[in-house]
């Protein structure tokens, strides 16, 4: 069993590496390695995409990074791989991203990416810091993990889904703020599991066991 951790120069990716690192040991998910190489990204029985920064400058990384963009549409929507979208990861997976200029997403999850608006004009975007995960459909990632357990954020822009049974959990911030989708073999995180403690390693560990 093999996790590969998409390189394509955007996320964090020591300290999700060491996550889930960890978590496979523990549940015996095998290995995880991060990794640049589109044919490693072929053979691999899970995926993992990070990304931090803006949504344009992700999707033109992504797509120009030698074959991983191919590598990876296609062991998940020919092979049917698991997938997890982190953060701008997860953004990718819209329809479409309106940060700075309209850009196509892969259109796994049908919606939009936009900036976030709390009803409330005191609280500050980026919307920074923990948050109460709100379960809102029932899954096998959420094996262990409830209502109320706290999850670490940190952007400015959300996914608005199209189809409400694919927004699993969301957040309160003056307003719902999506946290978690899911679609098939495929799952997304706006927040950072391998920065939310017990929480964001359960779910990680949940997602490494997970068998769509």
């Amino acid at each position: 069993m093999l996790t590969a951790i998409i390189d394509y120069e955007s996320g964090n990716l020591h300290s999700a590496h060491k996550a889930f690192e960890r978590m496979a040991d523990e549940v015996g998910a095998g290995d995880v390695i991060v990794t640049a190489d589109a044919d490693v990204v072929a053979k691999a029985d899970r995926l993992v995409l990070p990304g931090d920064g803006a949504f344009p400058a992700c999707m033109a990384a992504l797509k120009g990074s030698g074959g991983l963009y191919d590598a990876m549409v296609e062991a998940v929507e020919v092979k049917g791989r698991p997938f997890l979208g982190i953060c701008v990861g997860m953004q990718l997976m819209a329809t479409l991203g309106r940060e700075y200029s309209d850009t196509s997403g892969l259109d796994w999850i049908g919606g939009e990416v936009t900036k976030i608006t709390p009803a409330d004009p005191s609280l500050k975007v980026p919307h920074m810091g923990w948050n109460d995960l709100v379960i809102d459909h029932p899954h096998a990632v959420f094996d262990g993990v409830s209502t109320g357990d706290h999850a670490y954020f940190v952007h400015s822009y959300h996914m608005v889904v199209q189809d409400e049974a694919q927004r699993l959990a969301h957040v309160d911030y003056a307003g719902d703020v999506t946290a978690i989708i899911g679609r098939g073999t495929m799952l997304g995180m706006q927040f950072h599991p391998e920065k939310s403690q017990a929480t964001g390693l359960r779910l990680i560990a949940n997602f490494l066991n997970w068998k769509p």
